[in-house]
């Protein structure tokens, strides 16, 4: 469904019924990354809520400058829909760029959030701290800031080199047929843009808050852009109880190639603190 808020419209799928789980996709894909989960989730008696991030797939994308796509503005976004849905406590669940969200909620609205997992991207220190291997593993962070230059280089040739990085993608085709549509790859970006920028991977760790909530981080074996160090390290930075587990034989976008072994994860974490 369509659900309109105050700056945009989002694109959402809201089922089952039960504790709410947010669930909250990264770069560049839509809420149908979680479409193996969804059914799994709402069986178990869950209620689900799914959105499609602003400036993806068919939600909104605002005009203006990286500006509108801070993560903050994400925040808000999902703070808002779980207040028209009427939601007031509620599991986290983020993979990628949904992760750095996530624990953006879950830090600052701890007494709400039930759990947060944390799905291949850990906590912003752990990355910053985790060696010269995993800012190798990034790179692309910093070609994403050349507005302009970025877009080109990736949509070029039908999009060869997009597609090379979503080479392990289950759904590759499915998710850039929407950055076919004028101004979508450029919104797609703008997260980095406006959460990464250079000052900002260049810089020291910065000190945030641990995050005091029940939290699991999720990592895959045959991740390219994060390491297990970050993900490992990550327990750092929580200050609430900590579980680490493995995926192995997937990728990056793990909740599509295991789908089983990542809904026998969900499930086992959030009863576990629901």
């Amino acid at each position: 469904m369509r659900m309109q808020l105050s700056e945009v419209a989002l694109d959402v799928e809201v089922s089952g019924a039960g504790p709410a789980v947010l669930l909250v996709h990264g770069f560049p894909d839509s809420h149908r990354l979680w479409r193996h989960q969804i059914p799994a989730l709402n069986a178990a008696g869950f209620m689900t809520i799914a959105p499609t991030l602003r400036g993806f797939g068919a939600s909104d994308r605002p005009e203006g400058g990286p500006e509108a796509y801070d993560p903050a503005r994400h925040v808000g976004d999902l703070l808002e829909l779980l207040a028209r849905l009427e939601v007031d406590r509620f599991h986290l669940v983020g993979h990628d760029w949904g992760s750095g969200l996530a624990q953006g909620i879950a830090q600052v609205l701890p007494d709400r959030v039930a759990s947060v997992t944390l799905m291949s991207v850990g906590s912003l220190e752990a990355i910053l701290s985790a060696g010269w291997e995993q800012r190798q593993r990034l790179w692309h962070l910093s070609m994403f800031q050349h507005e302009g230059l970025a877009e080109e280089w990736l949509s070029r040739d039908d999009f060869a080199r997009l597609r090379e990085m979503l080479d392990d993608h289950a759904e590759a085709e499915a998710v850039l047929e929407p950055l076919r549509a004028p101004g979508a790859l450029t919104a797609a970006l703008r997260i980095y843009r406006a959460g990464l920028p250079i000052e900002v991977q260049l810089a020291a760790p910065p000190a945030l808050p641990p995050l005091s909530v029940p939290a699991m981080g999720v990592w895959s074996t045959g991740d390219r852009f994060l390491s297990e160090r970050q993900m490992v390290d990550t327990g750092d930075h929580v200050a609430g109880p900590w579980r680490y587990e493995r995926v192995e034989d997937a990728g990056h976008w793990f909740p599509l190639d295991q789908p089983d072994r990542v809904n026998e994860l969900l499930l086992s974490f959030l009863k576990e603190n629901s």
